[in-house]
């Protein structure tokens, strides 16, 4: 580089920035670190430049344990602001693959430095960029920087697809019911319980929905202390690491670890997993029908028992009066309703009241009163998504919900009345905003 004179024939100060990397953050807590010694052999090469004008800006821009292959580094960030800002001349690096290795980030850079009138200079790789020369010396270095990084990333792949072939464990957060001794999987005995608790559970109920509920209630928890929900639950379902399987890009290999789960229950799982929600959705409605079991009650005050008859292997169900049960037919001037009818009338009414402002309003009061912080918009929002979900809910789930809101069901021959717990609207927006109701799947 040539000398810079100014109008009266002294050396124009030419100021120089360091900056400094280094990928691992393996030896940065040491006294004298890799870092150092780079701002060393910087600091050591513009003392020589001296007599050109060169001199070292006060600040420092150091990027310890940063990769590279990113210009998202705290440090670099820092250095092109205040070039930016003019107050960077020349930028020093020990060495090119320090700034980037990356040929598309450097263009970058380039840019940034060519249109604030920044030379970059390379102490080991001596050459300036104001020069076609200098460019072409440049571009050829960072060619082969960013060879070997990417060299190097495909050698890390392919080792760690050999592993996971081997059946080793390759790091990572271990499955629920695992825990890392000597970078292999240990089985967890009392986790390895709740995990076997969980396939056999769910084979039982088939809803997801369902056992996170029984889950929560249990009182299971993360490894980290979370909730396990039903996103949770759907991963362990289909983790093949619990039938001793590793799996890499979608193939499975036999593992090293000890499997939790044998492969008969496993194959009943997904069995269950393979039908799609709305079928077992339909299926547990059939088994499980009674929606208003113990809330409907006739215009005698007596209740209404669920009942079923088959007729040419069609199923019929109805509810029918006490009062008719125990003196007969005509005893009771509304004996006997037809199930699917005053279910669905029903479920039509509590649709309706989710949309009410005056309902909205008390379901917000009685949620605000059994503590935590909601808004009556959330209230809001609660029950609106309720309505679009109905019927995508397990038999069990709607009649929990079901229980939860209606407090009695009258049924006359001039029509139904429906009374609803205002509480109950309380507690189920609170729910359904901490995410206790989804999808039936």
């Amino acid at each position: 580089m040539t000398k810079a004179p100014t109008k009266s024939g002294m050396v124009r100060k030419l100021r120089c920035a360091i900056y400094t990397r280094k990928s691992s953050e393996e030896g940065l807590e040491q006294e004298f670190n890799s870092l150092h010694a780079q701002r060393e052999a910087c600091e050591a090469y513009i003392a020589s430049q001296r007599s050109e004008g060169w001199v070292l800006v006060r600040d420092q821009y150091d990027d310890g344990g940063i990769s590279g292959g990113t210009l998202e580094r705290p440090g670099l960030k820092r250095m092109l602001e205040d070039i930016e800002d003019g107050l960077v001349d020349v930028v020093v690096v020990y060495k090119i693959d320090r700034l980037s290795r990356s040929l598309a980030d450097f263009a970058k850079l380039v840019e940034v430095f060519d249109r604030n009138g920044v030379t970059f200079v390379s102490v080991t790789q001596s050459f300036n960029t104001t020069t076609s020369m200098g460019r072409l010396t440049l571009n050829i270095l960072l060619s082969f920087a960013q060879f070997e990084r990417e060299v190097t990333a495909e050698r890390i792949r392919d080792k760690v697809a050999a592993s996971r072939k081997k059946g080793m464990w390759m790091g990572g957060v271990p499955p629920y019911g695992y825990r890392v001794e000597n970078r292999k999987l240990v089985i967890d005995e009392e986790r390895a319980e709740h995990v076997c608790w969980i396939f056999a559970r769910f084979i039982e109920i088939g809803s997801g929905t369902e056992l996170a509920r029984e889950v929560a209630k249990r009182g299971l928890r993360t490894p980290r202390g979370n909730r396990i929900d039903k996103k949770f639950l759907y991963r362990m379902l289909n983790n093949r690491a619990y039938i001793g399987e590793a799996v890499h890009k979608g193939q499975s290999y036999p593992g090293e670890h000890d499997a939790i789960i044998d492969r008969e229950t496993w194959n009943r799982v997904h069995a269950i997993l393979q039908e799609s929600p709305r079928k077992r959705a339909a299926r547990t409605r059939a088994e499980t029908p009674a929606l208003l079991k113990g809330l409907l009650y006739g215009p005698d005050g007596a209740a209404f028992s669920p009942s079923h008859t088959r007729k040419g292997g069609k199923l019929y169900r109805y509810y029918v009066s006490q009062t008719v049960l125990k003196h007969g037919a005509g005893s009771c001037p509304v004996g006997r309703v037809p199930a699917g009818d005053i279910e669905a009338a029903v479920i039509d009414r509590l649709r309706a009241v989710f949309r009410q402002p005056e309902i909205v309003a008390g379901t917000w009061k009685a949620a605000k009163a059994q503590g935590g912080d909601i808004t009556e918009a959330d209230a809001r929002a609660a029950l609106q998504q309720l309505d679009p979900l109905w019927d995508e809910l397990f038999p069990a789930e709607q009649a929990r919900i079901v229980a939860l809101l209606v407090e009695r069901v009258e049924v006359g021959t001039d029509g139904l009345n429906v009374r609803l717990r205002v509480d109950g609207l309380g507690s189920l927006a609170r729910e359904m905003l901490a995410g206790g109701i989804g999808e039936a799947a």
